[in-house]
């Protein structure tokens, strides 16, 4: 008696890592003014959703990677340059209260701003009624301004769309700054 057995191969999981690197991909090209902001937040927003590691690659085909001597070059440029930022940074850091990040297995986003409807209400005359969102998509934090009139920042630097955030990053919602952190 002969059996037969049938095999099923399925493409593999996408990995952080390489999700990771197609996003520092789309953030570089960007930076480099190769993407517009809305092309940018598209291709980020499927890159998240990316279920295939050939679900990725359309996403950066028409992006250039950076040759080994500009990453240098620039690695170089940008080590020096952030040196002040990042000392500021770290010398604010322990002073500025903490915004403890959601439960992940909540699901829903948290809404931010002066409005009593929203999840964190912030009472600050800077602050919108309806400020941001802090939601949990593809295993990352997304921090959405959702139109406020004086920025949401990460990390000294205001949010156009949206921004992956994580703990211990500096996040500001008109004039009022925390600190993200974990419970």
């Amino acid at each position: 008696m002969t059996s037969s057995f049938e095999f099923h191969t399925y493409p593999a999981r996408i990995s952080d890592a390489e999700r990771d690197k197609a996003l520092k991909v789309l953030h570089d090209g960007v930076a480099m003014g190769r993407l517009s902001h809305d092309t940018f937040i598209r291709r980020m927003e499927l890159a998240l959703a990316a279920r295939r590691s050939e679900d990725l690659v359309p996403l950066t085909a028409d992006l250039p990677t950076e040759s080994r001597l500009s990453r240098l070059l620039f690695g170089t440029v940008e080590s020096v340059s952030g040196f002040t930022v990042r000392l500021r940074r770290a010398w604010q850091a322990e002073r500025l209260p903490k915004l403890l990040l959601p439960h992940p297995g909540n699901g829903h986003p948290l809404r931010i701003g002066r409005d009593p409807a929203n999840g964190l209400r912030l009472t600050h005359e800077t602050v919108s009624r309806v400020h941001a969102e802090l939601s949990r998509q593809g295993g990352m934090w997304v921090l959405r301004d959702l139109g406020s009139t004086n920025g949401t920042t990460v990390n000294g630097r205001r949010v156009i769309g949206a921004a992956v955030v994580r703990e211990g990053d500096q996040i500001g919602f008109g004039r009022m700054a925390f600190r993200l952190a974990v419970t």
